[in-house]
């Protein structure tokens, strides 16, 4: 069975950021971001508003390995980095007054990955 790879340049550089910082950090969370970024199309992560309102309390910071979708609503001041995410998804997200990161900005703020979730 052939294997398939990312060929997105962003993806790659982000996934070698990752494994770079845990290796440095000791800090599983970016390895487990990272595997999960690696995944082919088909098995890639996208996350839906809704879901993240759900699993979420106020001021928590979530990382998404995939797409945030702009379907629900989100109703409470949260940190959210992923990889990429839509438009509607970025209106809600500042309407709800929540923060959206990149992955290589929350990793610059909090290098040991303490009390982030993973949602996928």
């Amino acid at each position: 069975m052939k294997q398939t790879k990312s060929t997105n340049p962003e993806r790659i550089q982000l996934i070698r950021f990752l494994k770079k910082q845990n290796h440095e950090n000791k800090t599983p969370i970016w390895i487990d971001v990272a595997k999960y970024l690696g995944k082919s199309q088909p098995q890639r992560t996208s996350v839906n508003l809704s879901k993240i309102n759900r699993y979420t309390q106020e001021n928590d910071t979530i990382i998404v390995p995939g797409k945030i979708l702009g379907t629900g609503k989100l109703d409470h001041p949260v940190t959210i980095a992923a990889f990429n995410t839509s438009e509607k998804a970025k209106e809600k997200i500042k309407a709800a007054k929540a923060k959206y990161v990149t992955i290589q900005e929350l990793i610059e703020k909090n290098p040991k990955g303490t009390k982030v979730k993973i949602i996928r």
